[in-house]
């Protein structure tokens, strides 16, 4: 029965520029090398990956002492742990718990990207759709170009539908009355008992954004007539390109 992979997780403690992190570090690189280890070091942040446990915690000791011992460096143990690959983060990347895994978004870097994403709707509440969607162009680009090796695309679907979702809150708050809501669902050719029952059902905007009454009104193809990066499109773009 094949093993679980165990991640080996530890920063080294202080302040260190990367080129200066390189220089060294480029001792526990041939290290790790010698041991014969599979491991990721990106400047003070490493994750050396072992077979259970029981090994992770022994290289985490003599990494430990390896480190202090002979580059007089100490490991920091509040960033630093023995767990599954699936459980923690590294760059913004985590994997999947397969036993092939595949690296995947982190959930953490997903919520630090609608923090971000949210000031941006914010703005966008008093003025013209397409100019908050242009807003948002380069950092949905920037954002899926940094992810570009995510394996697990459930994310990005999940995003895309968000994304379209927060723009049709927008439109929401923007109508304000009834009678405003109304012309503007009738605009989109919703039956004139649908425009009524929507219209005046008194639930919240975000609760309308995800209704079916505004998604059938504005479907992905007229966001997408408005420039709005696919996040899914982008990725399948990326990776054609390279």
């Amino acid at each position: 029965m094949r093993r679980r992979p165990t991640e080996v997780t530890f920063c080294v403690q202080g302040v260190l520029s990367p080129l200066l992190s390189n220089i060294l570090l480029d001792d526990l690189d041939k290290e790790l090398e010698r041991r014969g280890h599979a491991f990721c070091r990106y400047a003070d942040d490493c994750n050396v990956y072992v077979r259970s446990q029981r090994a992770g915690e022994r290289v985490m000791a003599s990494l430990t002492c390896f480190l202090a011992e002979r580059l007089k460096l100490t490991v920091n143990g509040t960033k630093s742990a023995v767990d599954r690959p699936w459980k923690r983060t590294f760059l913004g990347y985590t994997m999947t718990g397969h036993e092939i895994p595949r690296l995947r978004i982190a959930a953490s870097s997903v919520a630090r990207f609608k923090g971000k994403l949210r000031a941006a709707f914010r703005v966008g509440r008093g003025r013209a759709l397409g100019a908050t969607i242009k807003d948002l162009a380069p950092i949905l680009r920037g954002w899926i170009a940094y992810f570009r090796l995510t394996e697990a695309k459930g994310v990005l679907e999940e995003l895309d539908g968000w994304l379209r979702r927060k723009l049709r809150c927008i439109l929401w708050r923007q109508w304000k009355r009834p009678a405003m809501r109304a012309m503007r669902l009738r605009q989109r050719g919703l039956t004139e008992q649908r425009v009524r029952d929507s219209a005046n059902n008194g639930r919240a905007p975000w609760w309308n954004a995800g209704a079916s009454h505004m998604n059938d009104a504005f479907r992905k193809a007229f966001f997408d007539t408005l420039g709005l990066i696919s996040l899914q499109h982008e990725l399948r773009r990326l990776n054609h390109a390279s």
